[in-house]
C-alpha cells in the first residue's frame, strides 16, 4: 500500500517536471521568435510614421482614403482573416479553430498595419502584434504536429509574448493572454509558458533596441478615506467611457456592414469621414497619438471630449477597412478620459491621467487583473492600490459586453444576473435580472410591471405567467 502511493507519487511528480521542462523550452522559443518579429513590427512602423510626418499636412487628404483602400485589398486579394484588430481575430481562432491561423497573416498584418497607421488611421499596435505572435507560434505547434490542447496553449504564449513585446510589460503580457479569452475564468495551467515567452520576448524585443515608456509617479497621495472614494467614482466613470467606447465600435461595425458599393466604397466612406471629422475636432486624433498619451499622463490640460473622439476615430478607422489594433487608442481614450475626471472635480490630472490609461483598459477588455499589474509595471508600486480599485469598479460596471466579441463569457460578473448556463460569446450572451435575490425585489417587479402597462415592454417571464414563446420548455 505504502509502495503503492509511493509509486503514484514519484510518477505524478516525474509527469509535471517533464511538463514543466517541455513547456519552458517551447515559451522560450516562441518568445524568442515573436519578439525578434515584433521588434520588427514596430520599428517599421516606427520609420513609416516618422517619414509620413516630414510630408506637408495637405498630403494626408491623399494618404488617408489612398491607405484604407490599399489596407482593404491587400487583405481581400491576401488574407482575409487579417481585417481589422488582431486581437479579436485570435480569440476567435483559439474558440472556434483549435488555434489554427493562416501563416499568410503575418506578412499582410505587418504591412497593412503599417500602411494604415502610417496614412494617419486611428488604430493600435498590440492586436497587430498578437496576431502576429499567434500566427508564428500557431505554425510553430502545427510543425511539431501539436495537438489541438497544446496548440490554444502555445498560441496564448504567443499573444503574451506579443503584448509584452509591444508594451515592456512582460508580467502584464502573460496574464493579458490568459484573462481576454474569457469573462469570469483563467486557466492557470498555462500561466506558467505564458509569463515565460513574455519575459523572453521582452528580453528579446530590448536587446534588439526596443526602447519603452516609463512613468514612474512621484507625488502620490497616500490611502485615505477621501481618496478611496475618489477611485470608486472615477472608476465608475472610466466604466461609462468603457461602455460608450465598445457600443461607437459596435455601431460603426453595423453601419458599414450595411453600406453597398464594396470595400473601396467603404473605405473611401470612411476615410472622407474622419477628414470632416477632422476639420471640426482637430487633426491629434490620427495615428497612434502618443504625443496626447504623453501628455495625459502627465496631466496636461487637453479638450474635454478628447476621448470620445479618439473613439469615433478608431471606430471608423476599423470599421470601413484599416487594419491595426485597439489597445493603443483604449490607452488615448483612458488617458485623456482621467484627465478629463480630474479637470471637471479640480483633482490631479497626473494622477487620474495613468488612472484611467489602465482602467478604461480593464472595461473594454474585461481584464482588471493584466491592466492592474500594468499600472505598477509602467507607473510604480506606488499606484497599486489606486489602480487596482478604479479597474475592478470599471470592470464591473461596463457590464457582460467587450471590444472584443469573440470573448467567451463564463461567468455572471453579478449573482443578480443571470446567464446562459453554457458558456457563450459575450456578443451572443443573454443575461436576465434575477431580482428575487435581491432587496429591492418587490420595488423592480413594480417597475416591470408598470412599463409593460404603460409602454407595452414586456417583463422578464419570472414576473407573469411564462408564455411558449418567451419561455423555454423544462426538460423531462
Amino acid at each position: 500500500m505504502v509502495k503503492s502511493r509511493g509509486f503514484r507519487v514519484v510518477w505524478e511528480e516525474s509527469i509535471l517536471v517533464y511538463a514543466l521542462a517541455k513547456w519552458f523550452l517551447l515559451a522560450v522559443l516562441a518568445g524568442a521568435v515573436v519578439g525578434s518579429v515584433t521588434t520588427f513590427f514596430v520599428n517599421s512602423l516606427e520609420w513609416a510614421i516618422s517619414w509620413t510626418a516630414k510630408l506637408p499636412p495637405t498630403f494626408l487628404w491623399y494618404m488617408l482614403p489612398l491607405g484604407i483602400v490599399a489596407s482593404t485589398l491587400i487583405i481581400k486579394c491576401f488574407a482575409p482573416d487579417a481585417r481589422g484588430h488582431g486581437t479579436e481575430k485570435v480569440i476567435e481562432a483559439i474558440h472556434e479553430h483549435s488555434g489554427k491561423i493562416s501563416v499568410k497573416v503575418i506578412p499582410i498584418k505587418l504591412i497593412t498595419t503599417v500602411i494604415t497607421v502610417a496614412a494617419g488611421g486611428s488604430a493600435g499596435k498590440e492586436g497587430p502584434a498578437a496576431q502576429i505572435g499567434a500566427g508564428l507560434t500557431s505554425s510553430l505547434a502545427s510543425l511539431l504536429r501539436f495537438s489541438d490542447l497544446d496548440r490554444k496553449k502555445l498560441v496564448i504564449c504567443g499573444i503574451s509574448a506579443g503584448f509584452a513585446a509591444v508594451f515592456g510589460t512582460p508580467v502584464a503580457g502573460a496574464i493579458f493572454g490568459l484573462e481576454v479569452l474569457y469573462i469570469g475564468q483563467v486557466f492557470y495551467d498555462v500561466l506558467f509558458p505564458s509569463f515565460i515567452s513574455g519575459v523572453v520576448s521582452h528580453l528579446v524585443a530590448t536587446s534588439l533596441g526596443m526602447s519603452y515608456g516609463y512613468y514612474p509617479l512621484c507625488d502620490i497621495p497616500a490611502m485615505s478615506g477621501g481618496i478611496f472614494l475618489w477611485m470608486v467614482v472615477a472608476g465608475a466613470f472610466f466604466g461609462f467611457v468603457s461602455f460608450l467606447h465598445i457600443e461607437i465600435m459596435s455601431f460603426f461595425e453595423r453601419v458599414f456592414s450595411k453600406v453597398r458599393g464594396g470595400l473601396v466604397v467603404k473605405a473611401i466612406l470612411g476615410a472622407v469621414l474622419m477628414l470632416f471629422l477632422a476639420q471640426t475636432v482637430g487633426g491629434e486624433y490620427f495615428g497612434l497619438g502618443t504625443d496626447v498619451i504623453d501628455k495625459a499622463l502627465h496631466g496636461e490640460k487637453l479638450p474635454g471630449l478628447a476621448f470620445l473622439w479618439k473613439s469615433l476615430f478608431t471606430a471608423i478607422t476599423l470599421s470601413c477597412g484599416g487594419s491595426g489594433g485597439v489597445v493603443t487608442p483604449i490607452f488615448f481614450i483612458g488617458a485623456t478620459a482621467g484627465v478629463t475626471f480630474a479637470s471637471f472635480f479640480g483633482l490631479n490630472g497626473a494622477l487620474f491621467g495613468p488612472i484611467g490609461f489602465v482602467a478604461v483598459l480593464a472595461g473594454c477588455a474585461n481584464a482588471p487583473i493584466s491592466a492592474s499589474i500594468m499600472a505598477v509595471e509602467l507607473f510604480g508600486s506606488s499606484v497599486a492600490s489606486f489602480a487596482a480599485i478604479a479597474c475592478i469598479t470599471s470592470f464591473l460596471l461596463v457590464g457582460h459586453r467587450s471590444v472584443y466579441p469573440s470573448q467567451i463569457l463564463a461567468r455572471s460578473k453579478s449573482p443578480l444576473i443571470l446567464i446562459s448556463a453554457k458558456p457563450s460569446r459575450v456578443d451572443l450572451a443573454r443575461s436576465l435580472p434575477k431580482p428575487e435575490d435581491s432587496l429591492f425585489s418587490p420595488l423592480i417587479k413594480k417597475v416591470a410591471m408598470s412599463m409593460q402597462r404603460t409602454f407595452g415592454i414586456k417583463p422578464p417571464c419570472r414576473f407573469r405567467k411564462p408564455s411558449r414563446k418567451d419561455c423555454p420548455k423544462k426538460e423531462k
